[in-house]
């Protein structure tokens, strides 16, 4: 019995160090990953540094209790280590919201905290918040629950206001603090109720954990903001290699003199010139797909314009059905590859569009009778079909697509391309 007793013993022990160790291996490991990080804000790294000082002072608190010797430990040391992680629990935890709620209205969240420090404090010259006996026996007082009470505000708050901020996509971003908030929660009820006396409690542990997790979910934050400057820098790209400089030149140059010749005539192309621009502007701000009826609008206008130029191109299109979304600037494009490097070479260039329903998916067809190409060798024409390339990518990474040339030199090309249908 007494060596089951021993063994026992030996394996509390054993679980105790190796909590003791995990946590300080988490705050010791988050402190110097902080310290070299350059990509969150300097705000959130001072933080987040501090964050994980106030939290090594508490697992620190919690070991030097647990060696001191009440009998001949001063009252006044033996108070102040004993309440010094009242203090700084709702600390922690109003910077962490801090992290989230950037607006700097945190004024009376802070007077609570100002308020529970001042609380505790009266433990030197009064049991009105916690005291301790002749024994060192610990004794809460009327008011000891305060930093349980004004951490539960802090925590309430945090769940309230990350629903709040991120109400339209809680499950991608806002879901981490309110996981942690809520471990927080748990973890009092566990130290209370389980009796589990460790030096490092389920509080600490949930804390320090927590801090962890909302490192990862910053950078997260960081992640996503990356991807969005990515995605709006493509969309600067693609317009500006849409809106060609000769393009505009010439369409001008066509209006100045219709001006003269044809007054009716360049009125109507400044119209649908002005419309063009306005769509291709439009699409920097279109991160979503958009209904092919749009883009099959913004496509006939330039058609139309370029038709005006050059007579012999004649632009065909056959649209069985149009309910569907796609990239913007996906279909304009490709008639613009297909006019500038193709059928300008024919003395009839024809271009023939055609959209159809198959089973699963829209099948969109670009045909031409221009002087093709050798398509094994379109990754190394850089500037030549650039069109071709970002439309293909935006068809696969935007809505699964398929994008696929046929071209044959001499003959014309043919750009296929499918859409998945919603069903």
């Amino acid at each position: 019995m007494f060596d089951s007793i021993i063994g026992n013993l030996t394996k509390y022990q054993t679980l105790v160090v190796t909590l003791d160790v995990a946590v300080f291996m988490q705050l010791i490991g988050l402190f110097f990953v902080v310290l070299i990080d350059r990509y969150i804000s300097r705000m959130h790294r001072r933080l987040f540094l501090i964050i994980d000082i106030l939290l090594t002072v508490i697992v620190l608190e919690n070991q030097f209790g647990e060696l001191l010797d009440y009998s001949k430990t001063p009252y006044v040391i033996w108070i102040f280590i004993n309440i010094l992680g009242y203090i700084i629990r709702p600390i922690v935890i109003m910077l962490l919201i801090k992290i989230i709620d950037d607006d700097n209205q945190q004024g009376p969240f802070w007077g609570l905290i100002v308020l529970n420090a001042i609380i505790y404090m009266t433990a030197f010259v009064s049991p009105i918040a916690v005291s301790y006996d002749e024994n060192g026996s610990f004794h809460r007082g009327p008011i000891g629950y305060s930093c349980h009470v004004i951490s539960l505000i802090l925590i309430v708050w945090n769940i309230a206001y990350t629903l709040y901020k991120y109400r339209e996509k809680i499950y991608k971003e806002g879901i981490i603090p309110i996981i942690m908030s809520v471990g927080i929660i748990l973890s009092v009820f566990a130290d209370s109720s389980t009796g589990f006396n460790a030096p490092i409690t389920f509080l600490t542990v949930s804390m320090v954990s927590g801090c962890v997790f909302y490192y990862i979910w910053l950078h997260l934050q960081f992640v996503r903001e990356h991807e969005d400057a990515l995605k709006a820098e493509q969309r600067i790209q693609i317009m500006i290699s849409q809106i060609q400089p000769h393009f505009l030149y010439n369409t001008l140059s066509t209006i100045q003199a219709l001006c003269h010749a044809d007054p009716e005539m360049a009125a109507e192309i400044s119209g649908k010139f002005g419309t063009y621009l306005r769509q291709n502007l439009d699409s920097l701000n279109q991160a979503d797909l958009i209904p092919f009826s749009k883009e099959l609008e913004h496509t006939k206008i330039y058609s139309d314009i370029e038709q005006i130029r050059f007579p012999s191109i004649q632009v065909n299109y056959d649209v069985v059905d149009s309910d569907f979304l796609l990239p913007a600037l996906t279909l304009q494009p490709m008639v613009e590859n297909a006019i500038r490097h193709g059928v300008r070479a024919r003395k009839q260039g024809i271009i023939n569009v055609t959209v159809q329903k198959l089973e699963g998916c829209y099948e969109i067809k670009i045909e031409d009778n221009g002087k093709g190409f050798d398509v094994t060798k379109l990754d190394s024409m850089e500037n030549t079909h650039i069109g071709l390339r970002n439309v293909k990518g935006r068809i696969e990474n935007l809505c699964n697509g398929e994008f696929q040339i046929e071209s044959v030199e001499d003959e014309g090309t043919c750009v296929t391309i499918r859409v998945p249908s919603a069903e």
